[in-house]
């Protein structure tokens, strides 16, 4: 069934809106899959503050253009999915990827990301970034190193002076 010119421009509309807010988009096929596979996968990049579509390549490849994102036509072919990144490409690309290997209906094709085509190779590089969450503990700990080695040298200064203190009160006990 042929869709309108009317629902073409309001699917261009929303991946354009959907671009606008993606730090980038990863490319998927996804043959086979069930609707319940399909819904895990979306709940999943939901949880990384994503959102994975069912995508016409027409319609993205005009949408990709208006945004003034380039246009990976070899990657626009087949069944296309795409997850759209808004503020934690890496997490979108590892949720995805880590679903793909569990999920052989999966295949990442590539993505967009800061005006640059990725090959699956550059989406896999990018899942295997670490997370935020794991960005800023290890930097509190950079952080809060300094501060640790401080008070442990203060109380490793005042631990001495207490034992001495100790030493000459045991020495002046047993000199009385």
């Amino acid at each position: 069934m042929a869709i309108s010119k009317k629902k073409k421009e309001e699917f261009v509309a929303s991946y354009v809106d959907l671009l606008n807010q993606s730090q980038g988009v990863i490319l998927t096929q996804n043959n086979g899959m069930t609707v319940a596979q399909i819904q895990e996968l979306r709940n999943s990049i939901r949880e990384q503050n994503g959102a994975y579509h069912v995508a016409k390549n027409t319609l993205t490849a005009i949408a990709l253009k208006e945004v003034g994102m380039p246009v990976p036509e070899d990657l626009l072919n087949g069944t296309t999915v795409v997850g759209f990144a808004f503020d934690n490409m890496p997490g979108v690309a590892k949720t995805i990827t880590e679903f793909a290997k569990k999920n052989e209906q999966v295949v990442v094709k590539g993505g967009v990301m800061d005006g640059n085509v990725l090959s699956p190779a550059d989406v896999k590089a990018l899942a295997d970034l670490p997370s935020f969450d794991q960005i800023r503990a290890g930097l509190l700990g950079v952080i809060n190193a300094p501060a640790t080695q401080i008070a442990g040298a203060l109380n490793s200064g005042v631990s001495q002076l207490a034992r001495v203190l100790s030493a000459y009160a045991d020495k002046d006990g047993a000199a009385a």
